[in-house]
């Protein structure tokens, strides 16, 4: 028989982070939270620290500059995380700046683990505890000194039972060694990128011994409430809102285009809609929504080109407040994909949405940083491989530059997404622009190939007879028995 030992997690509850760690931190751990100046080092730092902290579970904080907790506190408390009352009862700051100004290493520790033994805290953090070495170690000094260092703390935080933090500036990942790399459990990267006028956080688990964490830099904000961690959204990753019955196909709400579809669009199909400017795009996608309210589907709009206010459909506006479709907010650019997917999952599966519109991939494109906007191709099939693996059937609308010589299905060079794909078309005949649609593709299903005319009418999409009845026209036929007018 095996006999484990069960580590102790604890929970932060901070959005993002303990996803990120496999499930929170392990309790008695030994820490190092590493990156660029600026990235939000000292802010994650605080918000572990006040979300953990209690009165069994005191937390002391060590500060190495000359700048006094005082000066931190005032910025920190602008956050709606910081709780003055825990100051001084759960939480005790201590400056180690006039130790560190002695130069002396085993002082310093010395301090340490004499306000740990007086304290008896559940949670230490040293910040920045590579200032502190800096400070404190001679130049000409070998390094052992450092090191012997290094091990001692952890040896004392462990036998503490203390959870232990030291917050470091450091560049790169690849290019960092030392012994704190070595004794750390585990490893947290925070950077900070800039690319051209766009500057994107990332955060990423370098180490974390004895559970799973998940790989891969994923990015974070910072905002009043302190940091939001998006992990990177995988389709395997997430369980499916809603069962998805084989077989199963959706009304377009245009009944002539569920009749070209081969009897709708399959239960959990991407399906990708072209069309020039003014084709109607908009409208056959709120008709989309609005048949899936009229059977009691709710649905989830993403309008990357507009804000709410901005949504002139009345039927759409009257769903959206009634609470039958979801709008996420997409009016902040430099977004990143997986922000993008993290507000899109959590209205889904709050309102069990069964129907997603993308209007449109465009403006889905200009929302993303600039950074990602060079992996938009990934980025669209991330989003289209979870969404579709929710369970969910989508619908992405695209401008498409209307050239009468040649014939395109998406101008990315991502038709190879959608399952199925709708285009509409201008064409002109006897002097005048009319509007045709068509199927190109509905995978694994048969469909019409015909070319249908049709019009916008009070905000409905209404589709007539086919290109090829036309010809009627030449033998006499009325163009009112062809047109849909």
């Amino acid at each position: 028989m095996k006999n484990t030992v069960k580590i102790n997690r604890l929970v932060t509850g901070i959005a993002g982070l303990d996803d990120l760690l496999g499930g929170g931190i392990p309790e008695f751990s030994f820490n190092l939270l590493a990156g660029t100046p600026g990235s939000g080092k000292t802010t994650l730092a605080h918000q572990i620290m006040f979300s953990l902290a209690s009165r069994q579970r005191r937390s002391l904080f060590f500060t190495v500059l000359g700048e006094p907790p005082l000066k931190i506190l005032r910025y920190q408390q602008q956050f709606t995380f910081f709780d003055a009352q825990q100051v001084n009862q759960s939480i005790k700051f201590v400056n180690l700046a006039a130790d560190i100004a002695a130069g002396d290493l085993d002082r310093v520790l010395a301090r340490i683990t004499e306000e740990v033994r007086l304290f008896s805290p559940g949670l230490v953090f040293i910040d920045s505890f590579r200032s502190m070495v800096q400070a404190a170690q001679d130049p000409h000094a070998s390094g052992v000194d450092l090191q012997y260092f290094v091990q001692q703390l952890g040896v004392q935080m462990t036998s503490w039972l203390a959870t232990t933090f030291l917050i470091g500036e450091y560049q790169n990942p690849e290019t960092e060694s030392g012994a704190v790399f070595t004794v750390a459990d585990g490893i947290i990267w925070m950077s900070q990128l800039i690319h051209r006028d766009a500057l994107v956080r990332k955060i990423q688990v370098i180490k974390m011994r004895g559970q799973a964490q998940s790989l891969g830099a994923h990015t974070f904000r910072i905002t009043e409430d302190g940091i939001t961690i998006f992990p990177r959204a995988m389709s395997s990753s997430i369980q499916p809102a809603l069962p998805v019955s084989g077989g199963q196909r959706l009304s377009m709400g245009v009944a002539e285009l569920d009749t070209m579809l081969g009897g709708g669009v399959p239960v959990g199909y991407s399906v990708l809609l072209v069309g020039p400017s003014g084709s109607g795009k908009s409208v056959l996608a709120n008709q989309f929504l609005a048949e899936g309210v009229r059977m009691g589907e709710k649905g989830v709009l993403a309008a990357f080109e507009k804000s709410p206010n901005q949504l002139l459909n009345k039927q759409l506006n009257a769903m959206i407040e009634q609470g039958q479709v979801g709008v996420i907010n997409t009016r902040t650019l430099d977004l990143s994909i997986d922000e993008i997917l993290h507000d899109l999952v959590s209205m889904i599966q709050r309102m069990q949405a069964k129907r997603v519109v993308i209007d449109s991939l465009s403006g889905f494109e200009l929302a993303l940083a600039s950074s990602f906007r060079e992996d938009f191709r990934e980025s669209l099939y991330r989003m289209v491989s979870v969404l579709t693996g929710l369970g969910l059937t989508v619908l992405m609308t695209a401008e498409l530059e209307d050239r009468y010589e040649t014939l395109r299905f998406s101008a990315y060079g991502n038709a190879f997404l959608a399952d199925a794909i709708v285009m509409q078309r201008y064409i002109e005949l006897s002097g005048e622009l009319q509007r045709v649609i068509s199927v190109i593709k509905v995978r694994a299903s048969a469909h019409s190939k015909a070319i249908h005319f049709y019009e916008i009418h009070d905000e409905q999409l209404v589709i007539g007879k086919t290109l090829s009845a036309y010809t009627g026209i030449l033998t006499g036929q009325p163009a009112s028995s062809v047109l849909p007018r």
